[in-house]
């Protein structure tokens, strides 16, 4: 990895802790911690939030017809997100240990705490937990093709791409045939980083 590079690597971490601060701002904000993995609010806020739910029937009222008539549709689609979901797991486990690539975790990218708010009801509830599962699933599935490539093709493309996943960086540059041949099998075992991300949080974990 050239300097340019890591220095890029080095902001990147920077805007994380950046982030990781105003998200705890947000927490005092609005009254919730999250411990153990868990959200609390306050009863003060949990009281405020219930005032401010809007009723099933309501709900229904509100939404326009041709929204109520694509509900069908839209949920048809946890059909094929619960089978990458399944396959996701069995191809993990079958795969990566054999290639040497460190597992990803679908509880950093599966998150379902929205039905802890009291100003959602039901209906809204189950609908932000089916969103929060399918993105969350599909970013997990995004990262195990992340490692997945880094191993099998860890070569940039030539045209621009719209985003890039996280191991692109460390891929080696289109038409570079030489560094190619001679370090294609250290990179495609390069993944220190997720190790020591991994064991710095750890402790971290421990101790909430």
């Amino acid at each position: 990895m050239n300097e340019k590079l890591e220095s890029l690597l080095q902001q990147m971490q920077v805007l994380e802790k950046d982030i990781l601060r105003e998200l705890q701002k947000k927490e005092m904000e609005f009254f919730y911690e999250v411990r153990q993995g868990k959200v609390r609010f306050t009863k003060e806020a949990r009281a405020q939030h219930r005032r401010l739910i809007k009723r099933f029937t309501r709900y229904i009222r509100d939404s326009r017809f041709m929204i109520l008539l694509t509900t069908p549709v839209i949920w048809s689609c946890i059909i094929p997100i619960v089978l990458l979901d399944v396959f996701m797991v069995v191809y993990q486990a079958i795969c990566f240990p054999i290639y040497g690539i460190p597992k990803v975790k679908r509880s950093d990218y599966i998150k379902l705490d929205r039905r802890h708010l009291a100003y959602l009801n039901w209906a809204e509830k189950f609908n932000c937990e089916y969103c929060g599962y399918a993105n969350g699933v599909l970013a997990c599935a995004s990262e195990v093709a992340a490692r997945t490539e880094q191993y099998w093709c860890p070569i940039k493309h030539a045209l621009r791409m719209k985003s890039m996943h996280s191991r692109y960086r460390f891929f080696f540059d289109y038409g570079d045939a030489e560094h190619y041949r001679r370090q294609i099998e250290k990179v495609r075992r390069s993944f220190e980083d997720i190790e020591k991300a991994e064991a710095a949080e750890a402790p971290a974990q421990t101790g909430t």
